[in-house]
């Protein structure tokens, strides 16, 4: 899908290079002169916002990492030592803490444009399945990354989740001996934790070269859901178009980024995680991250230990198998009435589920948790598949240009 290279080297040895190896070809075909729809809308600006961030999490988690003691006993005096002692340790430890963040925020921006827009309907299957297994590998990056400040939030984190895995027959001990390096969390456990999180997130970038290679093979999606016909009247090349717009998204989101950095550095973390670990005294109340709250409330709504579990990973086997459970031929919600409404219910309930995550597992909320819950499963494996056979959407356009002289496809909701 990728549009035909025009790039020639002007120097001999550029020329010569290139005959051998066609880095730069491979880039002016993918990054220059590939089609990119021409309705595409702002909404499509968070996968280079995600590539920055992405970027931004590794520079400064390395830079860390050289200042940073893996050891229980020293793990909390050398992040203070960092906030104080280090040239600009104060940025980089906010920088990378906030970004974590800030990461989510994109993903969960980017995976509901894909789910209101239909990027995961064929041929997109395996690009959204990619995107799956980077929202995986960032869960676990982050979750390890929670326990290295090894205050009493990481402690008690790491001591509930990792339990979790007990709950599974006959391997779930062995499983959560091996997390823990022994029989309790504790320093072989934080080296594991560290080990981990430096080396997923190059894990991650791997497996981002394959979505966009993915995404390379079948082309971008697009607000109105049809395919690129004619490429001189349905396309633009992506740069300068494409990049322009994604220049503008991402100064936009570091405008955000930065003003939690500077102004409020401390807003999205428990103050529980600012004191020394201490396993003879558990935090009244233990959360994980905002990010992870949805998921927490699932886990603490269901009464089985290991029915909770359970749920809890369903709830991202869902994602996985979203392309089929969604029986509707038609891709973009901006031409599905009824499952649009059923769109935004779901983003209710997930942000309902994120801050019942927050709350005491008591009275009111344990119920509404299992209400929210229930829905979040239907909506997936009810809803969605007698949506496609009942629903009677609108008329789609014949082109990516017809939608754009219509005036149509631009914003989600947008009729």
């Amino acid at each position: 899908m990728s549009g035909p290279s025009t790039y020639v080297p002007k120097s001999a040895i550029g020329r010569w290079f290139e005959s051998r190896l066609p880095v730069m070809g491979l880039v002016h075909s993918s990054f220059v002169a590939y089609p990119t729809p021409k309705n595409l809308n702002y909404w499509w600006t968070f996968g280079a916002i995600l590539s920055f961030m992405l970027g931004a999490q590794i520079v400064t988690g390395v830079v860390l990492a050289m200042h940073y003691t893996p050891n229980t006993g020293l793990a909390f005096d050398s992040v203070e030592q960092i906030m104080r002692d280090v040239n600009w340790g104060w940025l980089l430890r906010y920088l990378h803490s906030n970004g974590a963040s800030m990461f989510f925020l994109a993903v969960y921006v980017h995976i509901a444009r894909g789910m209101y827009y239909g990027s995961y309907k064929a041929p997109r299957e395996v690009l959204w399945l990619l995107g799956v297994v980077i929202f995986l590998l960032m869960m676990a990056t982050a979750f390890m990354g929670y326990v290295l400040p090894w205050g009493q939030m990481s402690f008690w984190g790491a001591t509930v989740i990792t339990n979790l895995f007990s709950a599974i027959p006959l391997v779930g001990d062995t499983i959560t001996t091996w997390l823990w390096g022994g029989y309790s969390v504790d320093n072989p456990t934080l080296n594991r934790f560290f080990s981990l999180h430096y080396l997923l997130p190059f894990m991650i970038a791997g497996v981002v070269v394959l979505h966009v290679w993915a995404l390379h093979v079948v082309g971008q999606n697009n607000p109105a859901g049809v395919e690129i016909k004619d490429v001189e009247k349905d396309s633009v090349p992506f740069t300068p178009y494409a990049t322009l717009k994604d220049s503008v998204g991402i100064s936009a989101f570091l405008i955000l980024y930065c003003w939690f950095v500077f102004f409020v550095p401390n807003y999205l973390g428990d103050p529980d995680n600012y004191i020394n670990a201490n396993p003879l005294q558990t935090p009244a109340h233990i959360v994980p991250e905002w990010y992870f709250l949805p998921f927490y409330a699932i886990l603490r709504a269901i009464p089985s230990k290991l029915g909770g579990v359970i749920f809890m990973f369903g709830a991202i086997v869902m994602l996985v198998l979203l392309p089929w459970l969604d029986t509707s031929r038609v891709r973009s919600a901006v031409y599905r009435p009824v499952y649009k409404v059923l769109f935004w219910c779901f983003i209710a309930c997930v942000i309902g589920l994120g801050y019942l995550g927050s709350q005491p597992p008591e009275g009111g909320a344990v119920l509404a948790a299992r209400i929210l819950t229930a829905f979040y499963f239907i909506y997936f494996l009810v809803l969605l598949p007698l949506l496609g056979l009942f629903e009677t959407p609108r008329p789609v356009p014949a082109s990516i240009a017809d939608s754009v002289l219509e005036g149509g496809a631009a914003e989600p909701g947008r009729a």
